[in-house]
């Protein structure tokens, strides 16, 4: 059975990550309600070298360094923003990159948002994630899931056998190491080696 949201938050990064596949994220727009269900999750640790918190909390980070449950969305490659959610015990500096989504409900706000037409391209990566969910910038970094516009709950309890671990992507520090995790033959994961 898949243990409650706020008890997968509580946890450390590298576990949380797989328990958060099969999970929904709600967000409320003025164009309407957005749901998808958690295809693909990344796991990052203070003692990682490719997390943002590896080098200490900074302005930027803070939202990392609190208790699990909040959200901690940044800017990347001068383009895209992404969220993760925050796991873990309050002052130590981890959480999980939602890095693909499956379409559930509110598919064409989500289109409107990524101005495309193709469904297959539409929340297969982190960034696409954040732009179809209508997340234009880091004003909801730091706030807490389910007090905000964007609601974590709990879904289906995906079978261990449909967990795939790869080394994750994107990133150039610690890339081997296999903490992407994704559902098996779900046509929404990013990428797949």
């Amino acid at each position: 059975m898949k243990p409650e949201v706020a008890d997968i938050v509580r946890l450390p990064a590298l576990r949380a990550a797989p328990l958060l596949l099969g999970c929904y994220l709600t967000r409320v727009t003025p164009a309407g309600t957005i749901k998808v269900k958690v295809v693909e999750t990344e796991a990052y640790h203070q003692d990682d070298p490719a997390s943002h918190s590896f080098r200490g909390q900074t302005a930027r980070t803070a939202p990392m360094f609190q208790a699990g449950g909040r959200l901690y969305v940044y800017f990347t490659y001068g383009m895209h923003y992404c969220f993760n959610i925050v796991t873990g015990p309050k002052g130590v500096g981890e959480g999980v990159l939602i890095r693909a989504a499956e379409p559930v409900y509110g598919v064409e706000i989500m289109k409107t948002n990524r101005g495309i037409r193709d469904i297959n391209n539409l929340t297969n990566g982190p960034g696409k994630l954040a732009q179809a969910m209508g997340i234009k910038d880091t004003g909801l970094s730091g706030k807490i899931l389910n007090k905000s516009s964007i609601l974590l709950e709990r879904g289906e309890t995906v079978n261990k056998d449909d967990i795939v671990a790869s080394p994750r992507v994107g990133i150039r520090q610690a890339a081997d190491q296999p903490w992407r995790f994704y559902i098996k033959d779900n046509r929404f994961v990013s990428k797949v080696r």
